[in-house]
Formats: C-alpha cells, structure tokens, sequence
C-alpha cells in the first residue's frame, strides 16, 4: 500500500452514550480516529424495494486500525457510510472497508 495512494480523509465513528450539560443520557457518535484513505470502488446499485432506492456503496483502504468493526460507521466529505464488511490486508497492514451510505 503506497503512500501516495491514501489521497482522501476519513473519520471512523462508534455510537456511544453521553451526558449532556443537564445530565441527561444523549446517544451520539463520537469521532475514534481520522485516517488517509484510498477510494477502491464505488457505485451505486437500485434495489426494487416498494419501488426503486438507490444504495451508494463505496469501498475504502486504509492503514490497519484494531478495532474497527461492522458496528463502526466512517465520514467521508459530510455523508456517513455504515461499515457493512472489514477485510485484514496482509498481517495488520491494511484495513478494507465495504461501505454502504448512511440514510
């Protein structure tokens, strides 16, 4: 995986829980890590589901991050894509992410 490949910026978030100023429970998502990442594919596939949707799947590689996981979602210029599969490149060198937008 060549440096100059990872030309784009993305955000990996994980749902938690926090209080507020009041000391109320908020669920929120919080930022974990912003990553350089590479863009491998992306399309978007309709779906006839009560009529057509269209669905944006987008695949992203990046530098191995632990922990990442399908309950993850990643920001990438201000959608949210929901992690749908993680792929190990090599022993720890890479992560691949299968995404799908965020609705």
């Amino acid at each position: 995986m060549r440096a100059g490949n990872l030309d784009r910026l993305v955000t990996i978030e994980r749902f938690t829980n926090t209080v507020d100023d009041f000391g109320t429970p908020v669920a929120t998502w919080a930022e974990v890590a912003t990553l350089r990442a590479q863009i491998v594919s992306a399309s978007t596939e309709e779906f006839i589901r009560n009529g057509a949707e269209a669905e944006t799947v987008i695949v992203f590689r990046t530098r191995y991050l632990a922990g990442v996981t399908t309950a993850d979602r990643i920001g990438y210029q201000g959608a949210a894509f929901n992690i749908k599969e993680t792929t190990e490149i090599g022993r720890r060198k890479g992560l691949e992410l299968r995404c799908v937008r965020a609705e």
